[in-house]
This record gives structure tokens, sequence and C-alpha cells, in this order.
């Protein structure tokens, strides 16, 4: 584990294999362990780079609250950390906001770009009123948790589980001070004007049956970007827990 300091945030950092680096960005979660099994695959041919980004359980700073562009600035500082020269950029979700502005502000640090699950912008009313309720939810952590579960994961994933692997589930994601600053920015994120700026290639991945981002989002963020191309997963939002293989699969033949 390495550890960088960012301003007024210790952000700590693994990296796995060796070969051209690929940085992992992590959205809303509790931190880059939600990328493992993606990882794991990937670091037999490439250097990959996880990082705990402010909100996460692993990062400290001074609970203020998060802005894209502080993130950002926390994942470029990671690239020149490593010394490898520019990275591939891999984001989720709220990450993928993240990416896309390290890869349009930095462009001598990102070579090709992945945007996973995401969305740039408001997102509609829609999407405004899911988030809200979601970040209202915070005064009763069990039903927080099972809300969080099921705009996390796909029904036919949650109905082929086991009954105590679903609790697990159920219980699991509950409204720490880090996950409510970084559901707040995901109610304030805005970087739509950025996207025609972006040099790197890029490939952006919608899933199919995501019940947080619809994959009209990431439709809608690939014809913002020049030459993007788009492609689709049947999975829900933590596609990387459903369907890690193929993930892995896409995102490595993408940067390959």
């Amino acid at each position: 584990m390495r550890e960088i300091t960012v301003g007024a945030a210790r952000i700590p950092y693994r990296v796995l294999g060796t070969g051209r680096p690929v940085v992992l960005v992590h959205g809303g979660s509790p931190g880059s362990q939600v990328w493992d099994g993606v990882a794991a695959t990937l670091a037999a041919t490439r250097t990959v780079v996880l990082p705990d980004l402010s909100g996460s359980d692993a990062a400290h700073d001074d609970g203020g609250a998060l802005t894209v562009e502080l993130l950002a600035e926390q994942v470029a500082a990671v690239i020149d950390d490593l010394g490898q020269g520019p990275a591939d950029v891999v984001g989720h979700s709220m990450g993928g906001a993240v990416a896309s502005r390290v890869a349009a502000v930095h462009p001598d640090l990102v070579t090709r770009l992945v945007l996973v699950s995401g969305w740039t912008g408001q997102g509609g009313a829609f999407l405004r009123e899911k988030m809200s309720l979601w970040r209202d939810l915070a005064d009763d952590a069990n039903t927080f948790a099972r809300y969080t579960m099921l705009i996390a994961f796909s029904r036919a994933y949650l109905e082929a589980l086991a009954p105590p692997v679903l609790a697990g589930h159920a219980a699991a994601y509950q409204p720490a001070p880090g996950r409510l600053r970084q559901i707040d920015l995901a109610n304030s994120l805005d970087v739509r004007d950025l996207l025609p700026q972006i040099q790197a290639s890029t490939l952006v991945i919608g899933c199919t049956n995501d019940a947080l981002i619809s994959p009209q989002y990431s439709r809608e963020i690939t014809a913002d970007i020049p030459d993007a191309t788009y492609a689709e997963i049947d999975s829900g939002h933590i596609t990387m827990a459903e369907q890690p293989a193929e993930l892995a699969k896409l995102v490595g033949d993408f940067l390959d």
C-alpha cells in the first residue's frame, strides 16, 4: 500500500501486477475494493492502480464537501506519483465523472478512458428524485442499506443469491459520513461541458438492468465524447460484482 498527500487529504493506493498502468477509479462506495475481482484479471498483464479517494473508508481528510475537481486532482496525483507516464483510466459510476475530468483537464496523463455505469450531469428530475430519496433515508440505517442494495444490483442477481448472502447485501452499505458526502456530490456533479474536450480514445459501458443509472445516460455520454464507442453489459449498477469476467474482458480488449 502506498500513500500520498493531496491538499488536506491522505490518499492510499494499491498497485498490482506489472505492465502498462491502468487506474481503476471507484464511485460512491467503501472504496477501491469494489474493483478487486476485475483488478485480479487485469493484473495478469498490466500494472493495476487502485486509489481510495476522499469519501472512501481508507482515505483521510478534513471531512469537507467533495467535488469532482478535488477527486480528479487526487487521481492525477496518483498517476504522477506512480511515475510510469500516462495511464489508462477506468471510472465507475460517480468515478466516471471524475475520470472524465482527469482526461479533459490532464490529457497528458490519460491514454485511454473507460466509463462504466456513469453519468456526467444532473440527469433530469427522475435521477435527482432518486438520489434525493436515497440521501433522505440516512436517518434510518437499515432502510438506507436495503434501498442501496435494490438500486445497486439487478433483480436477477439478487434473486439468485442464497438468503444469508442476500441478507449481507441488505445490511452492508451503511450511511457513514463518507457515503453521505459521496451522495451529496452525486446530487450536484456536472461535467458535461468537459466531454467534448476529451482527447483520449474512450469506451463507454452501460448496464442493461441498472436501476440507479439508466444505460441511456451512457449512450448520451458516448454521443458527447468525440469518437467514443459504446458497449452494454446485462447487469445491474455494480457490474464488477455481477459480471466481473465480462467487464474485465471488455475493458482489457479495449485497452489492448
